[in-house]
């Protein structure tokens, strides 16, 4: 079972820490401190699947350079302000890589692996694109 626990540290400033006692310092974007709730469960998505593109590459022996994957989300007007729509920009290099192997290792992570993706979905619509710096610039969305 997994666990975590938010301690608040005085105005809007909290400390999330999970059960590897690992921190994260959250608060209002007034606060000037930590990251917003709401970013932190964009940061929790990109993360997700970044550790399952990761390792699916190299179970096929397609080793990364690189790998930056940038993320924005349109929330609703109103409260809660839900996620919407969430968009994914995988950002990879390395020499062996090939718009195959890369277009499924990230089809995989979000449809199979991604226990985060698998959670936000029921409510936005999550896309996503990537680019393979170095080469052809190959860009698909899904």
């Amino acid at each position: 079972m997994s666990s975590a626990t938010v301690t608040w540290i005085g105005g809007n400033k909290f400390v999330g820490t999970d059960s590897g006692k690992h921190s994260v310092v959250l608060s209002t974007s007034e606060e000037g401190v930590g990251m917003k709730p709401s970013e932190l469960l964009l940061v929790a998505l990109a993360s997700c699947t970044a550790v399952d593109v990761v390792e699916i590459l190299r179970k096929k022996r397609t080793p990364l350079d690189s790998l930056e994957i940038q993320v924005s989300g349109e929330q609703e007007p109103d409260p809660p302000w839900t996620y919407r729509k969430i968009h994914l920009k995988y950002i990879l290099s390395g020499e062996m890589l090939t718009p195959e192997n890369v277009q499924q290792a990230i089809t995989l992570s979000e449809e199979k692996y991604c226990s985060v993706a698998a959670t936000v979905r029921g409510k936005a619509e999550i896309t996503w694109e990537y680019e393979i710096l170095g080469r052809e610039q190959r860009v698909v969305s899904s």
